[in-house]
């Protein structure tokens, strides 16, 4: 199929190079230039694993442009993967999605070929069929559901496995103005992905409300994992993977996303659970667990800046591993790692912070005096304290002989347990994030008070 991309960012360039790479023929538009230029020159314009690959692989069917009437003029769907930016009350901004629209409406308007218009950018309940359906009626002269179509299909991924997402999702939703468009968008996702994944279509707020709703229940997992793990952190011989890994055979419940560690950060899952929160407080309803999941999160960092007071004192010196927000992107928003090294270095305390892709990034936007290492064995050397705050791979292997001390042994904090006790307990002191003391170390505890 002839597929037009509409936004070459974090999303769109993968999406478009895995359409390409399964035969479609795809334009992307961007109004940058530099992602432009670089999809023609078969270079990957965001960092994500197997982006490069695909392009590599598609340089025949993937090309980008600047015009939208070149894009639109020459192909049937155009899939419209834009920011939707919050405003100052945590409500999705469509400015940019209607710029798009409009854009795509003025080319219709010159051509006569039937054309579907897919929104993929998470939008507010009651967009999609209200204010993006008047505009491209409005700008193409058609009506939706007669000479064009307009459907709602958001993608359900996460950054650093953007690329497997899209080949293998658990379900494909759609929402449509009308039968004739669901099926061309379900045509071309027949043809795409690997999976064989339920068809979900409905209509379009239906969409909209599924679209959010998931990423808000899914919120409420990791924020109920947390509230595990700071229970057990307090009990002696409590273990919350113990815990939570028994709570998972439940089919009621289920394994994905119930891992006690840190907070939820990235680009989507903070600000889809405050817009839902805002949704349902605008029409009257009361989102009293969705409220709750966010003040559960952003109580995180208050959690484990207490926890390494408790373990090394007010003025140790802090090695903050993990910046990203999660694995394998450079991305940072709302990241854990950055926003703990913030608060400890409002502390006065000497801060030290390393990550393998985000390291640039967070080092901009944190005070100056905390000090970007370049290396592990940099950024660990001289530390009291070392915290893990992201589940990179490399972390679960620190060096040994950067963690040595001469006297008293460096304190890991291990917010993800991936340190193997038995290869580390010798040479530093550990705690994993989630168990509480062994009941013979309480005793001991006991004793020495006594004595």
């Amino acid at each position: 199929m002839k597929i037009a991309v509409i936004g070459l960012g974090k999303l769109g360039a993968p999406l478009a190079a895995v359409l390409a790479s399964k035969g479609h023929d795809v334009v992307g538009v961007d109004l940058n230039p530099a992602f432009v230029d670089a999809i023609n020159e078969g270079r990957a314009p965001v960092v994500e694993p197997q982006l490069q690959e695909l392009i590599d692989k598609s340089r025949t069917r993937l090309r980008a442009t600047q015009d939208f009437a070149e894009a639109i003029s020459a192909t049937e769907i155009s899939f419209v993967i834009v920011p939707t930016p919050s405003d100052q009350r945590g409500v999705f901004s469509n400015k940019f999605v209607l710029g798009a629209v409009e854009k795509i409406g003025a080319a219709l308007r010159k051509s006569d070929h039937y054309h579907v218009v897919n929104i993929t950018s998470t939008v507010m309940p009651g967009s999609t069929e209200g204010e993006i359906r008047a505009c491209l009626e409005r700008a193409s002269g058609r009506t939706v559901g007669v000479d064009v179509g307009l459907t709602y299909n958001p993608e359900f991924i996460a950054l650093g496995s953007v690329v497997r997402d899209m080949l293998f999702p658990d379900m494909l939703l759609i929402g449509e103005s009308d039968k004739r468009a669901g099926d061309v968008l379900q045509a071309v996702y027949e043809g795409t992905v690997e999976s064989n994944p339920p068809f979900q279509r409905m209509n379009l707020v239906n969409a909209e409300i599924t679209k959010i709703s998931v990423n808000t229940y899914v919120t409420t997992k990791i924020s109920y994992a947390n509230m595990l793990s700071d229970l057990c952190d307090r009990l002696p011989g409590a273990d919350v993977d113990v815990v939570t890994d028994a709570l998972g055979q439940d089919t009621r419940i289920g394994r994905k996303y119930l891992k006690g560690a840190l907070g939820y950060g990235g680009p989507c899952f903070p600000r889809d659970n405050v817009a839902f929160s805002v949704l349902m407080r605008s029409h009257g309803a009361a989102p009293l667990l969705a409220e709750a999941t966010d003040q559960l999160n952003h109580a995180q960092i208050e959690r484990l800046r207490n926890k390494i007071t408790h373990i090394a004192g007010k003025d140790a010196t802090v090695a903050v591993l993990g910046m990203s927000y999660k694995p394998g992107t450079p991305v940072i928003e709302e990241s854990q790692g950055v926003m703990l090294a913030r608060a400890l270095s409002d502390e006065g305390r000497h801060v030290a912070i390393y990550d393998p892709m985000a390291a640039d990034a967070a080092k901009a936007v944190l005070p100056v005096s905390v000090e970007r290492a370049s290396s592990i064995e940099t950024a660990i050397t001289d530390a009291e304290v070392i915290v893990i705050t992201t589940g990179w791979e490399e972390f679960r292997s620190l060096p040994i002989a950067a963690l040595a001390r001469m006297g008293k042994k460096a304190i890991v904090l291990d917010c993800w347990r991936m340190l193997d006790p038995a290869v580390y307990s010798s040479v530093v002191e550990l705690h994993h994030l989630g168990k509480g003391p062994a009941p013979e170390s309480l005793e001991q505890d006991r004793l020495a008070t006594r004595a």
